[in-house]
């Protein structure tokens, strides 16, 4: 009996026991499209008048989209690519992305990927590191946003050093002012490209197909180098779902410089001629955009969505005045999903949360849940031909494999790993280096986790993140789920406090939802009546209107716990003045006395604490 290459491209994928047999079958002969452009062409020659991206100018206008079939999609690209090519790129030339979510990023975001390599970038990001973002890429091609579509990005933008400006305008712009300085606008000067086909050479599976910037909490962000397999694998494992489709609508609200939006809300419904709805350029982040979401999600039948926790937190304190019944599946990744938060969402809508796990550095997908075969405690189970393991790993830097079931350092190894970070460029191009993450193939996450029999892990924090209370090791998982039960609280975040007798001692930091009539005691005092680990129980609890992100959108725990040393120390030092600063990922405390007596007893007292100090005499 003969297989078809379609066959062979879908597994059956419905139950965690099916990895078994989707693995005996090797990756190599399952028939994926070589690369992004290879995936976009096969979608238009299948599925040529169908919907691949809708999209809204901003919330307040969700009734007025621009679309776009797969047809014209393909035609956008290659417009663009050629475009990029007549302007010098070639296969190993990065092409730069500063812009919010509009109409013209996604084609724009595919043909970089064609001509070049796209390399998005946060325009929130400080000019400086973006600079030196520029400058290990080597992009000489800016594509940003225009000053109607995003003034400060494009603020920022012009004081970049880059040879050429291309600029977008906002979804269905009408009237868009003379750009100066000789920036063009980038569908104006491709007009005239042609649109059947691309003027180069196409690139291959091991090209490089992206550059994203990952971390940013300490110094620049580090640049992580994707290929065309690293993409099209991940979004593969991903595709293949039977909850989604091909008449399923996907919602897409994070920003395209963020792998989850690439890979997720971009490339995976590709293969199945899935329509995705594109939010306005501000996404989850736009307060009209939360205000009207249920009608949205009725209105455009939105099968599936994709968010981070804290979305989910605000959605569920938002009264459902829709027929939602069409929404299926809503993805939850980025960062670690609270209980009170996935129960909390689930009793408000009746929508099973999916939770994942993954990382830049494994492309963004390394693990799944299954809403029919729920595993309590886990973050989904490993995708197809990813191999994940936990290990133990010595002070000699070499590791040891635990068994299922033992909580180690989690590592993984397979398709979607990605080549390593860029460190420069030579005559061949970008030069890679693992540094320090890459071992015969397996990547380090720095998360704690322990792996069952099954291939569904369970995370235990991040190695970094842990809280240790006297040589304990204290998960702050435990106190933020505790903290988050409170129906006051709307995000939680716990680190360790310095303590001169247990090394540190945890505390947490938390946001309430507006007009909540709660203390900062009565937090604390409701937190140590849920934790049920004593050692765990939060020493106190601080209330921000807002807790700390990194500029990529992760929650920052390296300023909380600078903030929780300020305060530790501030109250040792009876007042003394206090501030933190954070370099290269540790805190030194910076201590300021009223003279050379007091000088030497903040010594005598800092020297209690295991940190970095420095004291000096106020002028």
């Amino acid at each position: 009996m003969t297989v078809s290459t379609e066959d062979l491209l879908w597994p059956a994928c419905a139950d965690p026991a099916d990895l078994t047999s989707i693995e005996s079958v090797p990756m190599a002969d399952r028939g994926l499209p070589e690369t992004t452009y290879a995936l976009l062409t096969r979608a238009a020659a299948l599925w040529p008048d169908r919907t691949a991206i809708t999209v809204l100018p901003e919330a307040a206008r969700w009734r007025e989209p621009v679309r776009r079939t797969y047809a014209e999609l393909l035609a956008d690209v290659h417009r663009y690519a050629n475009l990029l090519h007549r302007l010098g790129v070639r296969r190993g030339d990065a092409v730069a992305l500063m812009s919010p979510n509009c109409a013209e990023l996604v084609p724009a975001t595919l043909a970089a990927q064609l001509a070049g390599i796209a390399a998005p970038l946060n325009g929130s990001l400080s000019p400086q590191h973006l600079t030196e973002l520029l400058a290990r890429s080597g992009a000489r091609i800016l594509i940003t946003a225009g000053p109607e579509l995003a003034p400060s990005t494009w603020d920022t933008a012009r004081r970049l050093p880059v040879d050429t400006l291309l600029v977008l305008r906002p979804t269905d712009a009408e009237d868009t002012p003379e750009l100066p300085d000789g920036a063009r606008f980038l569908d104006d000067l491709a007009a005239g490209e042609d649109p059947t086909e691309f003027a180069g050479k196409p690139p291959t599976s091991t090209d490089l197909a992206g550059l994203f910037h990952t971390g940013g909490t300490t110094g620049a962000p580090k640049l992580a180098a994707h290929t065309h397999t690293n993409e099209v694998a991940d979004a593969w494992m991903l595709a293949a779902n039977p909850l989604l489709d091909a008449d399923s609508v996907l919602f897409a609200a994070l920003p395209l410089f963020h792998v989850n939006a690439l890979v997720v809300t971009l490339l995976s419904p590709l293969f199945n001629g899935q329509q995705v709805l594109w939010a306005g350029p501000l996404g989850y982040r736009d307060p009209g955009l939360i205000g009207t979401f249920w009608k949205i999600v009725e209105h455009y039948s939105v099968t599936a969505m994709s968010a981070v926790p804290t979305v989910y937190a605000v959605l569920t304190h938002l009264p459902v005045d829709a027929d939602i019944t069409g929404l299926r599946y809503a993805m939850v990744g980025a960062s670690p999903l609270p209980e009170a938060v996935r129960d909390g969402f689930q009793a408000h809508t009746g929508v099973t949360l999916v939770e994942g796990y993954g990382l830049t550095e494994a492309t963004c997908a390394t693990a799944r849940s299954f809403p029919d075969a729920p595993r309590p405690g886990a973050v989904g189970q490993r995708l197809p031909y990813q191999q994940v393991k936990a290990v133990r790993v010595h002070e000699d830097g070499t590791w040891q494999d635990l068994p299922a079931g033992e909580v180690g350092v989690l590592v993984i190894s397979g398709p979607t790993v990605f080549p390593g970070y860029v460190t420069g460029r030579d005559d061949h191009g970008h030069t890679l280096d693992g540094l320090g993450t890459l071992t015969e193939g397996w990547l380090n996450t720095g998360d704690l986790a322990r792996v069952d029999e099954d291939g569904f892990i369970h995370l235990a924090g991040r190695a970094k993140d842990l809280i240790i209370r006297g040589g304990h090791n204290i998960d702050p998982a435990m106190v933020e789920d505790a903290m988050l039960s409170h129906p006051a609280v709307t995000a939680a975040s716990a680190v360790g406090k310095p303590d001169e007798h247990a090394g540190e001692v945890p505390v947490a930091y938390v946001t309430l939802r507006p007009g909540a009539a709660v203390t900062e005691d009565e937090l604390c005092q409701w937190a140590n009546d849920q934790v049920t680990e004593r050692a765990a129980a939060p020493k106190a609890v601080w209330v921000l209107d807002a807790l700390p992100v990194t500029d990529v959108g992760k929650p920052y725990k390296l300023a909380l716990r600078a903030d929780a040393t300020r305060r530790a120390l501030a109250e040792a030092l009876n007042g003394a003045s206090v501030d933190t600063v954070i370099e290269d990922g540790s805190i030194t405390a910076m201590v300021t006395v009223a003279g050379e007596v007091d000088r030497h007893g903040a010594e005598s007292v800092l020297s209690r604490y295991a940190l970095r100090s420095t004291v000096r005499v106020r002028p």
